[in-house]
């Protein structure tokens, strides 16, 4: 039996491993690496996070985004945005180097078992583990506005649907969303001669500002100090110390949660799409439905005046929802064991577990109850290190209360690459 089972390897399933091993746990890792961002992002796109703030984690921190850029001839400097590819390769090169080897089969089902869980992969193997870390992504929480479904997907797709665009080409587009999913996909349509216009709820787009040099006067710094989610001391409390953000009140952070860091374009695409695509700001979809050819979409605008607009393909750039019910690799007894949210996401403990012993969450689904940092790369530093200690803490006790040696205790059968200099 194992000490802990990590499902999903991305950078929360990477870093989580890396902590998990370095403790001396005996563990497993399942998934393809850095699967959605060399999977479900289309290429040209980059990463929105500011390359020092876009690190996975190891114990060490010795295997940061910056590092990897210098052994491949690459900058990894402020307000230079990085490429998704580049962040995916730096994910894999991470993998290699501070995780135990990651086995890339999906694991298709996580049931309760007395003493732990049974986990099962995509081709029927059984694994036993005391505890399992959940670490998904967003995939399993794509959102698509009600008008939208059950359309054939030859008519509408989620934008996390395409690593290529090039289908488009020549054709007429049209993507519902204001953040930046909308607007970089956008861009990349009008760049390669897709006919393209971005319908949002909001009156207008909002583009964030060019950031503040990294090197300041003292006072500035003071005023407004740099973050991993941005400049401003509300974005500093966020991203530097989620576990204070957990002691709020429950209705303030399901606020925050829903409001905070809402949809909004890099500063550097702005000038890619203002002028190439047509933008309809202020406008619903209310219905739609298949006509030869495409899409009509019935809409109404912000003074209530209806419109109908007909296109050959709608992308909804319309985000994610992490709810308890979607986390379908769960049996059903297990999923039905989880307390949750009134967003219907699942509640975790100050360590990341979950309301059943045992069963660890990270990522997108634990936003709500650690805040805004947990949509973001820059999250999983503290998420690795508070969860592994929780692993620890709940390997400390069997299921009748007892107690087992604490694993790390002895000597380590793995352990990381030492850094190259």
């Amino acid at each position: 039996m194992y000490d802990l089972l990590v499902v999903g390897a991305g950078p929360y399933g990477l870093s989580i491993a890396s902590h998990a091993a370095a403790a001396g746990l005996n563990l497993r890792v399942f998934g393809r690496p850095m699967a959605s961002w060399r999977d479900n992002m289309p290429r040209g796109m980059f990463l929105k996070s500011e390359p020092w703030a876009s690190n996975l984690s190891d114990p060490a921190g010795r295997w940061r985004l910056e590092v990897y850029c210098a052994e491949h001839g690459m900058t990894a400097r402020h307000a230079e945005p990085i490429p998704v590819e580049a962040f995916a390769s730096y994910g894999l090169w991470f993998a290699r180097h501070a995780v135990p080897e990651v086995d890339e089969r999906m694991v298709t089902r996580v049931a309760s078992v007395p003493g732990g869980f049974t986990v099962v992969t995509e081709d029927g193997e059984a694994l036993h583990a005391r505890t399992v870390a959940l670490a998904v992504g967003v995939m399993p929480f794509v959102e698509v506005p009600q008008a939208l479904r059950g359309l054939h997907p030859a008519l509408v797709t989620h934008s996390s649907h395409h690593s290529d665009l090039d289908r488009f080409r020549g054709g007429d587009v049209t993507v519902i969303g204001g953040g930046q999913a909308a607007l970089e996909t956008a861009a990349l349509l009008a760049e390669q001669g897709t006919r393209v216009r971005v319908l949002a709820r909001a009156d207008r787009l909002v583009w964030n500002d060019v950031p503040p040099p990294w090197e300041r006067p003292l006072w500035q710094n003071i005023r407004s100090p740099h973050s991993g989610l941005g400049p401003g001391w509300r974005n500093w409390f966020y991203s530097e110390r989620p576990g204070y953000f957990r002691h709020l009140p429950e209705q303030t952070r399901q606020r925050i949660a829903a409001t905070a860091l809402g949809p909004a374009g890099a500063w550097w695409v702005r000038d890619r799409v203002e002028g190439a695509v047509e933008l309809l700001p202020g406008h619903q979809v209310t219905a739609a439905r298949a006509v030869p050819g495409g899409v009509r979409l019935d809409m109404t605008s912000r003074n209530g005046g209806p419109r109908t607009l007909e296109t050959e393909h709608v992308i909804a750039a319309t985000g994610f929802r992490a709810r308890c019910d979607r986390l379908g690799l769960l049996s059903e007894e297990l999923r039905g064991t989880l307390a949750a949210l009134p967003d219907g996401s699942p509640a975790v403990g100050r360590e990341f577990e979950s309301s059943h012993p045992g069963l660890f969450m990270a990522g997108l689904v634990t936003a709500s109850g650690f805040g805004p940092a947990m949509r973001f790369v820059h999250g999983a530093t503290f998420t690795a290190s508070t969860l592994v200690r929780g692993v620890r803490r709940r390997l400390r006790k069997t299921p009748a209360g007892g107690t087992i040696p604490v694993p790390g205790a002895g000597k380590r059968e793995w352990a990381p690459t030492p850094v190259r200099r």
